[in-house]
């Protein structure tokens, strides 16, 4: 019985041992290093029940195989470089994080008292987005004086007079570019944030600081940070954007809120939930706030849930709306802050 051989014009790519058997219609042989082996035999009797789409398959494995196995160091320097960078982009942003940090909280009697400023720097700066046009947002461009000037940003001045010193010394040790007034701006808010949580944990123990340390790390809400920590990449805006698309938040009426915030694609509970970030006094805010039907159950429900020891409703629901609204209109950089690394020459060390 006579056999045909369908892919003996690709011995590029196939290696075909002789058959040792003329029984079964398809033989598969042991692949031989990183080549595939594909033989397709067929009797004289059934050579129709073969065709162009057998030879294809065959072909297509073979090709698959190789591009894997060619493309497999590229996949693992790329995944290599994915990871270092990741790695710079943590350390560098833990590092502002800490100088923010020491800006707030060693300087209690100068820093601390602009907390509530950090807070509505960061929002004045998000609500200039404008939803139909994509437009504006949390770019930065608050630290123009035309811009931090405006009647909506009056008493802000100060908050970014501290960015300011800080960014220096930020700028001082990035070894992957000055960090951006957007990315500044934003993180700055986590970190206010930040001290009044722990503020809180503290005062719930009393004021020891070390028992509220505890009560923060155990029960807080550090963990929720992720997805805001990782959009850490925006770009400043060149100029400032336009005006009129802030409300003077101390002189708005609650509609005149409301209407802001549903037009940058949120509603009363984020409104309610972000009162601390509407003025220096947040009772004062929240006691406006709850003469609105719409917003007052969620005036309460935060209320009450920063009378308890976590405080697991107000914190996750702030954190989660000022990770939503902290990236409004921006596409995030994620390689940004990332620096080439110096290759080690192994054949020039001394063993």
């Amino acid at each position: 019985m006579g056999m045909v051989s369908f892919i003996s014009t690709i011995p590029s790519l196939l290696t075909l041992p002789a058959p040792a058997t003329t029984s079964p219609a398809i033989s598969r042989y042991p692949i031989p290093s990183s080549k595939i082996c594909c033989k397709i035999e067929a009797d004289n009797d059934s050579e129709d029940q073969f065709g162009r789409r057998d030879i294809l398959k065959c072909f297509g494995a073979t090709i698959g195989m190789e591009i894997i196995a060619s493309s497999s160091t590229f996949v693992k320097e790329a995944n290599a470089a994915d990871l270092i960078q990741r790695r710079q982009r943590s350390e560098f942003q833990s590092s502002i994080k800490n100088t923010l940090y020491t800006a707030i909280k060693v300087k209690p009697t100068e820093n601390q008292y602009l907390i509530p400023s950090l807070l509505t720097l960061a929002l004045n700066d998000v609500m200039t987005y404008d939803k139909p046009t994509k437009s504006g947002g949390p770019n930065g461009s608050i630290r123009f004086s035309e811009e931090i000037n405006r009647p909506e940003n009056k008493g802000l001045s100060a908050a970014l007079f501290l960015l300011d010193d800080a960014k220096k010394e930020i700028d001082s040790y990035s070894k992957g570019g000055p960090v951006s007034y957007a990315d500044l701006i934003q993180l700055a808010a986590q970190s206010a944030l930040k001290s009044t949580f722990l503020a809180s944990a503290i005062r719930k123990c009393g004021g020891n600081e070390e028992k509220g340390n505890l009560l923060y790390t155990a029960y807080g809400s550090n963990g929720q940070w992720g997805l805001f920590d990782r959009q850490f990449g925006r770009s400043d805006a060149p100029d400032v954007d336009p005006k009129g698309r802030v409300p003077q938040w101390e002189k708005a009426s609650v509609q005149e809120m409301k209407d802001k915030f549903t037009a940058t694609g949120f509603g009363p509970r984020q409104l309610a939930v972000m009162s601390a970030f509407l003025g220096p006094d947040q009772l004062a805010t929240e006691a406006l706030l709850a003469a609105d039907p719409a917003v007052a159950p969620w005036v309460t429900k935060y209320q009450r849930s920063r009378e308890t020891v976590s405080e697991t409703d107000y914190q996750v629901d702030l954190i989660t709306a000022l990770t939503k609204m902290s990236s409004l209109g921006q596409q995030i950089d994620y390689e940004a802050y990332t620096y080439p690394v110096q290759r080690v020459d192994l054949s020039k060390l001394k063993l």
